[in-house]
């Protein structure tokens, strides 16, 4: 899936912060910011206001664009609501879903799949970001596809943590089908389970969770109690 200069320099920064490269504070400057990347300050304006509606920038009047504090309790409970907004979607598209709504979704998990195989993280969450937006589409309520799309660009990061984890990229395509089976039966509890489950973090995924945050560097004043 072809990326924005934005979107690949979005990227870039969300790699920078999650992996401590850029700490907690540091102020982020556009111009050094379109010399290094070699790109106008068009794309870094519009970068900048993608990171600072996922939570890891903030901008201070008069002041400048900082690197943000992010708390693990705060993703946490995050992913919390992210997965009551994701299990309704599903049991809602387990209902109400139609023929060519369930085709877009059978491709988009097979692109899925592609990515999958290739081992290729950053795609798969691309693909995974439109396999996701199917399910919202296909749950025929606007409002509520618009709150999980709004939560789910705040979570992105984070997310893309996650599938850089060992074997996720795999455990999360096997997930992928069986919320397709759920839905393509009807099953409207099966399928608010399993997209449930699949966003929530807990068990072996929690410990996997922190224990990435911590090797990144992610919220270390936050995870010390500051």
């Amino acid at each position: 899936m072809k990326r924005s200069n934005a979107q690949r320099l979005r990227d870039a920064l969300e790699d920078d912060i999650i992996n401590g490269r850029r700490a907690p504070g540091e102020r982020l400057d556009a111009d050094a910011l379109c010399h290094e990347f070699g790109v106008s300050r068009t794309p870094v304006r519009e970068a900048v206001q993608q990171l600072v509606a996922s939570g890891l920038v903030t901008v201070s009047p008069k002041k400048g664009t900082f690197v943000a504090r992010v708390g693990i309790d705060e993703l946490i409970e995050m992913f919390e609501v992210m997965a009551e907004l994701e299990g309704m979607c599903g049991r809602l598209a387990a209902r109400r879903i139609d023929q060519a709504e369930l085709e877009s979704l059978r491709q988009a998990h097979e692109r899925c799949e592609v990515a999958a195989r290739a081992g290729d993280s950053d795609d798969y969450y691309y693909e995974n970001e439109a396999f996701h937006d199917c399910i919202y589409l296909a749950s025929h309520n606007g409002f509520l596809a618009g709150e999980a799309r709004q939560l789910k660009q705040r979570l992105k990061p984070y997310r893309r943590l996650q599938l850089q984890v060992r074997q996720r990229l795999m455990s999360s395509l096997e997930e992928h089908r069986d919320i397709v089976a759920a839905i393509e039966s009807g099953d409207a509890a099966g399928a608010e389970q399993a997209l449930r489950e699949h966003v929530l973090i807990q068990g072996e995924r929690f410990s996997d969770f922190v224990s990435s945050v911590r090797r990144f560097g992610l919220g270390r004043e936050a995870m010390d109690g500051g």
